[in-house]
């Protein structure tokens, strides 16, 4: 049987993306995992929630991608979507710097989140498709499956949204999504950088980059309806 057939994929994303599934590069990271598997490594998100992103936000109702690098290394921390963690695990710092920015942007001088707010599945069901560039990755091995193949599959959807659907908002924080999202068509789509949010780069610029507000801005301007970025669990 194919292995696009394996899969539990929408099939929003799987007709344009099917091809892929039995490119040399996917059949060559399919081994991989299997092989990590085998060998009894531990690895995150659990199969079922690979491809959690893409199937909680279709291709034909995106309305904004946030590229993350890849997933947390922690027990119970990463589920498929970039930058969120399981309701009940602590707050990561690059999260807690996102909430911040979103409370400074959007409602200054209010606390808006508590610190058991951290899964971001109610975004990813208005639009938000949170995309990490890698997919998987073995426990606490940060960058461990990089350079596997997955970097060339998520590559794949960026260009077929690109291709495919105009008036997006590309939410690009740091110079690896900022590489990931060098294809992306400005004069079809807004596209926003910053540095990255994380503890190490959020003073540079991340605070203040207002990408929030001005995220919902071009959203109405275009007859979008906008993100509630307050609505988390």
């Amino acid at each position: 049987m194919a292995m696009s057939h394996k899969i539990q994929l929408d099939d929003s994303w799987l007709t344009p993306l099917a091809q892929e599934f039995e490119a040399p590069y996917m059949l060559a990271l399919r081994q991989f995992l299997l092989e990590q598997k085998r060998a009894g490594k531990t690895i995150y998100p659990r199969g079922a929630d690979i491809f959690t992103a893409l199937n909680l936000t279709h291709l034909d109702h995106v309305k904004v991608v946030i590229v993350g690098q890849d997933p947390y290394h922690g027990p119970g921390q990463a589920h498929g979507l970039c930058f969120s963690v399981l309701p009940g695990v602590p707050q990561p710092p690059s999260l807690k710097n996102i909430f911040r920015e979103i409370g400074n942007d959007l409602s200054p001088g209010t606390a808006i989140y508590s610190s058991t707010q951290c899964n971001l599945v109610p975004w990813a069901k208005q639009g938000v498709l949170l995309l990490n560039s890698v997919l998987t990755v073995e426990h606490k091995r940060a960058g461990s499956h990089q350079g596997k193949g997955w970097e060339t599959f998520t590559d794949r959807i960026i260009e077929t949204l690109n291709a495919s659907r105009d008036g997006l908002v590309y939410l690009l924080w740091g110079s690896y999504a900022q590489r990931k999202g060098a294809i992306v068509d400005t004069k079809r789509n807004l596209v926003l950088r910053s540095p990255h949010p994380s503890p190490l780069s959020a003073y540079r610029g991340f605070f203040g980059c207002g990408h929030f507000s001005r995220t919902n801005a071009y959203l109405k301007n275009n007859g979008t309806q906008e993100i509630d970025w307050l609505l988390v669990d």
